[in-house]
């Protein structure tokens, strides 16, 4: 197996498709389109490929100066626990590792919280910071 790492943006919908609806991500792959548009506009994109075959994808939005917010991270099941999703973070952390702030939201399960500690997040329900979001 030969797993590339690529900055490029240019992940074609079916690849995307796959990929997302894989991991059960089912309201990106509603709106095809709005998800391309959605890559191509974010800070910074990286993904990983076996051969022709998207294996994983990291997406970061933000200013890159003061602010990253790590909008998705995520790898085919098949190919999940093998360190991709960990060498996407600690690729986007080492790029990014003057900003200050790096945030990133996510569904509560133990693995979950697990994995970003161990990349050196911390939750917000520790410590002094206190996070909000509103979604529709």
């Amino acid at each position: 197996m030969m797993i590339n790492f690529n900055n490029s943006k240019k992940i074609n919908r079916e690849q995307l498709e796959r990929l997302y609806n894989d991991v059960e991500w089912y309201a990106y792959t509603q709106d095809l389109e709005g998800l391309r548009q959605a890559i191509e506009q974010s800070l910074e994109v990286i993904s990983v490929w076996n051969d022709e075959e998207l294996v994983g994808l990291i997406r970061v939005v933000g200013d890159g100066l003061t602010i990253i917010y790590i909008q998705d991270v995520l790898v085919l099941s098949s190919y999940q626990n093998q360190g991709i999703a960990t060498q996407l973070i600690q690729q986007i952390l080492k790029k990014y590792k003057d900003v200050r702030q790096k945030v990133l939201l996510t569904e509560e399960a133990p693995d979950v919280r697990h994995f970003y500690e161990k990349n050196g997040f911390e939750s917000c329900d520790k410590g002094s910071l206190v996070s909000f979001a509103k979604l529709n």
